[in-house]
Formats: structure tokens, sequence, C-alpha cells
């Protein structure tokens, strides 16, 4: 009996002395290849991501691309509308400059004159007996007449742009859901495995600790400049889904000649087309609390190849290159949404995973381009 608990005790020690050397050899089997780092990627065929020192995720919020100057950012004395770099904005910045300004300021000279006219030709030391005319059949019907011309001939330019704003993006276009928080932003890709970029505004230098990152005019300028950047390729039609979390708020860019509010429980839809690459910063334009003033907005616009390897470094996909989106985009809170699975997996992995048998769990036809309204896709 004592020979054979001597075998037992000897075979345990021998066991568990394997165990030991084989849990401290993992590590060291498993590590990484230099310039990758050990988080598992979004999509089951996506490449890994890259480390945070990759020069590929510079864009995120180190200066990789250099501000042009007076493109993308408002400046100090301008007065006007920035620099448009979308069909829409160029026409529409046309059609403020060439059409709009005019006719105000050509009706308010008009008017200007008419009460100079008045002041002075119906002044009593020049009409002493005032005329008892009290209507004038002709005057009235051209007052009444003048105004309506002019507001149809403005109409349809502007109902024309108003059409184009919000024309469903088409096949091939990439898909960016703005999320809006109290109080930053956070962003997902779905067409390009779901990662997510949460961005917040990057505070000045006199207002962080002692080696947290600060705003650098390379960044951007103060209350615009973000600690991670939103990268969009250029000549790429871009669809544009807005939500929230909590409050409304508005993703706005004036370069794009967007705005766009983010309402919880609702996806609003737009759709643009980047003409050059560059730098180009906006902020949250609706009234949404205390730190409304700190939602910063700053995309980095570069060509495609650019955005394709910037994509694969954040541990995405490029889809099928004019395959119309067939992803389901839900609303925060709403069942199949990040918050929801993580919840979901948070539930399993504490008590493991239960099935309804008698109830068929509900179906989204929600998709990113399956909703032909437009303007408000989650309607």
């Amino acid at each position: 009996m004592r020979k054979r608990f001597k075998g037992l005790a000897l075979a345990a020690g021998v066991a568990l002395a394997g165990l030991s050397a084989a849990s401290q050899a993992a590590p060291q089997g498993a590590a990484a290849p230099a310039g990758v780092s050990n988080i598992a990627p979004t999509t089951a065929n996506a490449t890994a991501p890259a480390a945070p020192a990759s020069p590929l995720l510079a864009q995120d919020g180190a200066p990789a691309t250099t501000i042009e100057p007076g493109i993308g950012h408002p400046v100090a004395g301008r007065i006007g509308i920035q620099p448009q770099v979308t069909t829409n904005g160029q026409f529409a910045h046309w059609f403020h400059d060439s059409i709009l300004v005019p006719l105000i300021v050509a009706i308010c000279v008009f008017v200007l004159l008419l009460l100079l006219w008045v002041v002075f030709r119906f002044r009593k030391a020049a009409n002493p007996i005032p005329s008892k005319t009290s209507h004038n059949t002709a005057i009235e019907i051209v007052w009444t007449l003048a105004p309506v011309v002019i507001l149809v001939l403005i109409a349809v330019p502007s109902i024309g742009l108003l059409q184009a704003q919000f024309k469903p993006a088409p096949a091939g276009a990439v898909t960016l859901k703005a999320i809006g928080n109290q109080w930053y932003w956070s962003y997902q890709y779905p067409d390009n495995g779901g990662f997510e970029v949460t961005a917040n505004m990057l505070k000045e230098k006199d207002q962080v600790a002692k080696g947290e990152r600060f705003r650098t005019d390379a960044d951007g300028p103060r209350l615009l400049a973000a600690d991670n950047r939103i990268v969009l390729p250029v000549g790429v039609p871009i669809r544009l889904i807005t939500t929230s979390q909590d409050v409304i708020h508005s993703w706005a860019v004036p370069a794009f000649w967007i705005k766009l509010d983010a309402v919880p429980g609702r996806l609003n839809e737009t759709s643009f087309t980047i003409k050059q690459p560059g730098l180009y910063f906006g902020q949250c334009s609706e009234l949404c609390g205390a730190r409304h003033a700190f939602m910063p907005i700053a995309v980095e616009a570069v060509p495609l190849a650019q955005f394709a390897a910037w994509v694969r470094a954040k541990g995405g996909t490029m889809p099928t290159p004019g395959k119309a989106s067939d992803k389901v985009i839900p609303q925060p809170g709403a069942e199949g949404s990040a918050a929801k699975q993580a919840e979901g997996n948070a539930a399993d992995a504490a008590t493991g995973p239960v099935e309804n048998v008698t109830t068929t769990a509900p179906t989204s036809s929600q998709g990113a381009t399956g909703n032909p309204a437009t303007g408000n896709a989650g309607q």
C-alpha cells in the first residue's frame, strides 16, 4: 500500500510540473509578431490590428496630415462660408454668393430708396395737403406678385439642393455611423468589420496632467482638435448615419455642407463625397448640455488606398467594390446593437446562454440601404 501511495504521489507531482511548465511557455509561444497587438480582430477574416505605434494608425490623433491654411477650419476675421469640398457644398456656396446675397442687397437697397423717396416726397413742407388716395390697383398687384415670383425663383434651386443632400448613397458607399454622447463622439464602420473609434477633445497644455497628451497647432485649432480623427476616403460616396445615446446632438462639418441631427432612438441618414484630401473640422451644433462646446469633429480625408491600409490596421476589412451594403445598423440599445451584444456576452459568461424554444427572436429589416426613406432612415 505504501509503495502504491508513493507511486501515485510521484505521478501527481510529474503532472503538476508539466502543467506549470506549459503555463509558463504559453505566453511566449502565443506572443504576437513585431508591430502587431494581441487584440482579436473584429471579424473572422480581418487582419490583426496594428500596434499603437504603427504609422498606419497615425491618422487617429498624430498630425499625419498637416492643416492647409484656410481650408477645413474657421479663420479669424473671415466673412463668408468655408471653402467647400463636396458637390452639394460647392453648389450651395455658389447659390449663396451669386444668387442670395446679390438679391438680398438689391431688395434692401430698393426698400431703402423707397423709404427715402417717401420721406422727402411726402414730407409736410413739400405736401401740405396730403392725398386721400387709399388704393392703387397696379401698385398692389406689383407688390403682391413680385415677392411671390422672387420666392418661387429661389425655391427651385433650394429644393434641388435639399433633395441632393438627402439622396440615398449608391452601392459601394462607405458607411460611417456617428453616435453622439455627452460629451464626445463615437464612430462605427459597419461595412468594414464594425470596428469603433471614440473621439474626445484634446485639452490645452495647462489643462492636462504631466505626461498626458495635449493639443498642439499640428493637431488642429483650439476646441476643434480631437484625440482620434476619423478617416474617410476621397472620391468615394460616404453614407453618414447619425444617432445618439442620450440627448439630441448634431454632426456638423461646414466644409462638407453637412449638419445632421443625432436623435436618440432614431437613425438619420445623408450622403456626400469628399473631393480633395485634407483635414476638416466641425463640432456638435445642437445644444446638448453643459459641455456642448467640447464635442469636436476631426475628419482626415485620404486616398482610397491609404484608407484601406488604415482599415486593415484597425482590424477591419474592405468590402467587395461596388456591392451594396447589407449590414444591419441597429439603434443604440436595440437588439443587435453593440451595447446589447456586450450585455448578452456578459450574461452568457456569467450564467450561460438561455434559449427560448417558444418565441422566435425578431429580425430587423433596418439595413443601411434597405429603407427607401431619405433623411431619416430610422423611420
